[in-house]
This record gives C-alpha cells, sequence and structure tokens, in this order.
C-alpha cells in the first residue's frame, strides 16, 4: 500500500483582503513571506499538475515502502535456524519480527534528525527543488540493489537496504508534497478566486470555502490518480512474475521479489523525469538578514515551538495527530509482518493482495471525497469516521491475541483486510493534512507544517520500537499480535481526545487573535527591529 504525503503538503491561501498589506512581514524577524505577499508568481498549468501526479504515480511505494520490506523480512526468516528462529541484531538475539520493527525505528528516529537537520530547505528559497532530486537519485540506488541482494546469506545487506531504502523514500515524498502549496495557490482558479474576493465579489467565507475545495481536490486527485496509476503497474508485476516462474522454488521467489523492485524503481525513475523540467520556480519564504539556510531551520523550529502556545486548538490536534500517526504506522508495520507469514512469503499472491488493496483506496478516497462535496460535509466529521475504523482495525488484531481463529491469522482475514483498510483507513492521509491546514494560522503554513512535519515523523519510530519491545517481553517471545493492546489503547484514546476537545470554529477565533496580536505588536515595534530579506535562495 502505498504510504502517505507527507503533512507539509496542504497551504491556506490568505483570503483577507489585507493579506498583502498585513503579512508582507513576519511579525517576529522580519521574514517576507515572498509566497504570500508577491503577485508575479507563474500561474500553475496543467502540464505542470499532471507532472507533479506522474511523480507520484511512480513513487507508489511498491519498490521501497512494499516490495523491499518483503524482501526484507523473507531473507530474515530464511536466515533465521528453524530451531530458535532469532538472529543476532543490535547486540542481542531478535525474533524476525522484532528486527523488522526495531530496523523500521531506527529508519524512523534518522528521518527525524534528517527533516529537523535539512527541512529549512522545504520552506525556504527554492532548494527543495534539489533536494528532490538527489534524494530521488538514493532511492533509484537503493531500488536497483535490490538486484544483487536476493539470497539469505545477504540479509545484513538487506537490511542497510530496507533502512536506508525508507528514508530515501519518505524524504522524496516529503519534497515532492513541499511544492504542492505554490500549486495549489497559484492556480487560475484560486487566483481568480482571490480578485473577486479584493473587488467584494464574494464574501470571506466563500473565499474559503473555494480555498478548501482546492486544496482538497488535488490531494485527493494525486492520491487517485496514484491508485489507478499503481494498479497499471502491479498488472505488469504480476506478468513479469510468470516470466521468472515465482512459484517454483524459494530461489526463485527471492529472485522475483528483487525484479519487483527493480521495475517499480525503473517506473518511479521514467515518471518523475517530466517533474525535473516541468516544475516552475516559486520561492518560499526568504531567509532573515543575519541568517543563513542551516542556522534558519533551527530558528524556524523555536519560533513555532514558541507560538503554538497560543493555538490551544492548534496544539490539541498536534497532540492528537502524533498519537494517532504514531497508532496507524505502527498498526500497518504489525499487520505487514502478520500478512507476509501468512501468506509464507508469496510474491504472487502479495501481488494480488496490493491489487486488492490499491483498487480499495482508490474507490475509498473517491468516495470520501464524493460524500463530502454531496452533503456539504465538515473536514472533521470525515477525519472522525477514518479514526473509527483505525480503531476497529486495532480491535481486529487484538482479537488475535485470545483466539487462532481471528486477529490477522487467516488468509481470507488478509483479503478483507486490503479491501477494508483501502476503504476505510487511506483516506487518513488526505484528510489529516487538510485538518492541518485547519488549525494553522494564514501566514505561517512553512513555519507550523514544518512542526507537523517533524511530530510526524517522530510519531513514526516510537510505536515501532515500543511494539518491538512488546514483542520481546511477550511469552515466548513470539507473539506477534502483542502490541495491539497498545494499539487498541492508544488509537481509541487519541480519536476520543480528538474528537472531544479539537473546535474546528473556535479554532478559526484563535487563528484570529493570534494574527490581530502579531499585527498591533509588529506596529509597535521600531523600524530597526524589522529587517530587511536576504535575497531569496
Amino acid at each position: 500500500m502505498s504510504s502517505s504525503p507527507d503533512p507539509t503538503a496542504i497551504q491556506h491561501v490568505p483570503s483577507h483582503h489585507d493579506a498583502k498589506q498585513s503579512l508582507d512581514k513576519d511579525v517576529d524577524a522580519g521574514t517576507v513571506l515572498s509566497a504570500l505577499a508577491e503577485d508575479n508568481l507563474p500561474t500553475t498549468t496543467r502540464r505542470e499538475i499532471w507532472a507533479w501526479y506522474a511523480y507520484y504515480v511512480g513513487s507508489n511505494g511498491l519498490s521501497l515502502f512494499n516490495f523491499g520490506p518483503t524482501a526484507f523480512q523473507n531473507l530474515l526468516s530464511q536466515a533465521a535456524p528453524t530451531d530458535t528462529g532469532v538472529l543476532p541484531f543490535a547486540g542481542r538475539e531478535r525474533d524476525v519480527n522484532s528486527i523488522v520493527l526495531l530496523a523500521n525505528g531506527i529508519s524512523f528516529a534518522i528521518q527525524a534528525v534528517l527533516f529537523l537537520i535539512i527541512g529549512a530547505y522545504a520552506d525556504f528559497g527554492t532548494g527543495r527543488r534539489w533536494i528532490l532530486l538527489i534524494w530521488s537519485v538514493v532511492a533509484y540506488g537503493v531500488g536497483f540493489a535490490w538486484l544483487a541482494v536476493h539470497d539469505a546469506s545477504k540479509w545484513q545487506i538487506a537490511t542497510g537496504l530496507y533502512i536506508v531504502g525508507l528514508i530515501a523514500y519518505q524524504m522524496t515524498l516529503t519534497y515532492w508534497t513541499a511544492a504542492f502549496p505554490s500549486l495549489a495557490r497559484n492556480t487560475s482558479q484560486l487566483k481568480d478566486a482571490t480578485l473577486q474576493y479584493q473587488a467584494g465579489d464574494i464574501t470571506e467565507d466563500e473565499m474559503d470555502r473555494k480555498d478548501e475545495t482546492e486544496r482538497s481536490r488535488l490531494s485527493n486527485m494525486a492520491f487517485y490518480i496514484q491508485s489507478v496509476g499503481e494498479v497499471v503497474i502491479l498488472a505488469i508485476l504480476v506478468g513479469i512474475m510468470f516470466a521468472v516462474k515465482v512459484d517454483a522454488s524459494p530461489e526463485n521467489n527471492n529472485w522475483g521479489l528483487s525484479v519487483l523492485i527493480a521495475f517499480a524503481t525503473a517506473c518511479w525513475l521514467v515518471l518523475s523525469i517530466p517533474w525535473f523540467f516541468l516544475e516552475q520556480k516559486r520561492p518560499g519564504m526568504k531567509i532573515p538578514e543575519g541568517m543563513n539556510i542551516l542556522t534558519v531551520g533551527l530558528w524556524q523550529l523555536y519560533q513555532a515551538l514558541v507560538k503554538i502556545w497560543r493555538l490551544k486548538q492548534s496544539l490539541i490536534y498536534l497532540g492528537g495527530y502524533f498519537l494517532l500517526g504514531d497508532s496507524l504506522n505502527t498498526t500497518v508495520t504489525v499487520i505487514a509482518t502478520l500478512q507476509n507469514q501468512v501468506v509464507s512469503y508469496d510474491t504472487l499472491t502479495l501481488t494480488y493482495l496490493l491489487i486488492v488493496g490499491i483498487v480499495s483506496q482508490a474507490a475509498g478516497i473517491g468516495a470520501f471525497w464524493l460524500i463530502q462535496k454531496r452533503f456539504n460535509l465538515d473536514v472533521k466529521v470525515m477525519f472522525s469516521a477514518v479514526m473509527a475504523s483505525i480503531i476497529i482495525l486495532d480491535g481486529w488484531g487484538l482479537i488475535g491475541n485470545w483466539t487462532d481463529k481471528f486477529g490477522f491469522k487467516n488468509v481470507w482475514e488478509i483479503w478483507l483486510y486490503q479491501a477494508f483498510y483501502g476503504l476505510f483507513v487511506c483516506p487518513w492521509y488526505s484528510y489529516s493534512q487538510i485538518m492541518i491546514s485547519s488549525v494553522t494560522p494564514r501566514g505561517h503554513e512553512f513555519l507550523f507544517f514544518s512542526v507537523f512535519n517533524i511530530i510526524g515523523k517522530s510519531s513514526s519510530f516510537i510505536g515501532p520500537l515500543i511494539s518491538s519491545a512488546i514483542i520481546d517481553a511477550s511469552a515466548g517471545h513470539n507473539n506477534n499480535s502483542a502490541p495491539f493492546y497498545f494499539l487498541f489503547a492508544l488509537s481509541l484514546v487519541s480519536a476520543i481526545f480528538i474528537w472531544v476537545f479539537l473546535d474546528l470554529k473556535q479554532s478559526a477565533r484563535e487563528q484570529e487573535d493570534f494574527l490581530i496580536a502579531e499585527r498591533a505588536r509588529t506596529r509597535q515595534l521600531p523600524s530597526s527591529s524589522v529587517s530587511k530579506p536576504a535575497s531569496t535562495c
């Protein structure tokens, strides 16, 4: 199943009539918000949008997010002695699933550090264009390297490819989505709507609705088109599997997994090329005087940590997003390990399961979007439906602690899981981003989305580490259903917390008060305290 776009993706277009005058300068450090203040940014073209979509079709996750982990776990299971089922890893003997979860946690921990160090490139200047290219090349290299790793004796190398592959995949997704704010903000629809609002032809509520609709449209369409394209690629992969006869022997199956990873990587490479040529330059924030691209990221994080305490509703969602995201990320990883065991790492079966899951996710995101438009539902309502689905998923796994008849322990359950996950859980990847945009003050999008991005990545390694420890501490050190005790409780508490305490209308009022206070304080500052902007990177 493909991963989600990163939360930094969605930005809110300013709808206030005085946005240009009031938000020309960041009130604390003189950062010029060029994305808000400049009127000469190029209009998003249809070709550009489709090139952006095409990159996402290529970076569908099949190579490094789906088949890569399967190949890794497959080699681990073959390398582990049949009498003990454990391997030496990170200073002790560990169960295969424990190693997978620990490697996953290590990968996400490294990602969090990387985002702290170089995250500024996504928010300032145009450096993100080069970062996306560099990390794409790393991802391509890892994908093709799997052709040389298809024997159990190379499980240590497979571990390295798995960890680096996940890092490269998540980094490319983040900096691919970093282009989204400018794409949405500069579509002809929103530019026309902004002019209509400034002329008094539409109300602020109507402008906000158009803004939300455009953000939702591009986000949901990207996810939908990626799902459809991924099904086509999977259909080709089925033919490749028959050609290499993956069912003939374990060796053929091992080789088949490596070939699938390489082919999916080749598709990613080809489909990404148009975006590198068609993306138009739209600079982010300019670097304040006295800072550079290395120091501005830490400054940005500090500013966010200080400011967000004045936005209680933003903090509420930040906390809930952290906990629920942690639960979902870990749940998917735990179920994937159970799924691989149930189907005995059979490559053909895993591919058919992916096809079912991806067709379901296309139907799910399409259905959620149509229902929201048809009944004009609030974003929180749609998000709450997703939260309920996550709770059901963890409850399903929890039952596996008490019986072998249920809890992701049967082949029929795995098929049902793929359909359920696609239809009801996958919309999380779109609506969680829209929720972030709803609690972010206008004009401070880059700042606050950076915090959510770091929090999202941080939550992605805590759960796997805890789940790995739970498995190690369980009876026999191999109860792979034990993490669901923790995951079910975490999902339930997180969902209740968001539903009860998060009020988006109150958040809007807090954001208005926040901006008014910021503007008032700006007018009281001496002119020397507001730095002139440095040139755009």
